[in-house]
């Protein structure tokens, strides 16, 4: 099942890497928070979206890309790839953005489930980029094979995208 919504996640943004109209790449940084920071130091990964104007100031689309806990203490690194709808409204008369992706974050670690994914953002639009920070959030099950538990995986992000167009 993994492999398949991967292999969706990757296929959805290859058509968008070529059509490039609303494609936007970056990076973001962090802290994780909630769960994550008993096992995770802090946290690295890569942003990719495609949106579509939907009416003036607001943009709907698809989201994917990559996130790195690197481990602390006897934890192992881990990280999602998430695959989600994202929204994002643009405030009239102002450079500020508020943005949402929902959807599931697929575990790249063997004993870590995937999970219900959430990414509140809040930001600063640029003509050619955006700057933001957002809380990442990840509800998911670790297996330690005596035993069995759920938890979240957040963190709290700054990061930029860059407008491909």
């Amino acid at each position: 099942m993994k492999k398949l919504l991967l292999l969706g996640a990757f296929a959805l943004l290859g058509g968008a890497v070529q059509a490039q109209e609303g494609f936007k790449l970056g990076g973001h940084i962090g802290i994780p928070v909630a769960d994550a920071s008993d096992a995770s130091s802090f946290t690295l990964g890569i942003d990719a979206a495609y949106m579509w104007n939907i009416t003036k100031g607001l943009d709907l689309g698809v989201a994917s890309g990559y996130s790195h806990f690197f481990g602390e203490d006897n934890f192992d690194d881990f990280g999602f790839i998430p695959v989600a709808v994202s929204g994002k409204y643009r405030f009239s008369g102002a450079p500020i953005f508020v943005g949402l992706d929902l959807g599931y974050g697929i575990s790249t670690k063997d004993g870590v489930d995937g999970g219900f994914y959430a990414y509140p953002k809040f930001g600063y639009q640029m003509s050619k980029g955006e700057l933001y920070i957002g809380y990442q959030s990840i509800s998911n099950k670790r297996d330690w094979g005596w035993y069995t538990a759920n938890w979240s995986v957040g963190a709290v992000n700054i990061g930029y995208n860059f407008f491909l167009k």
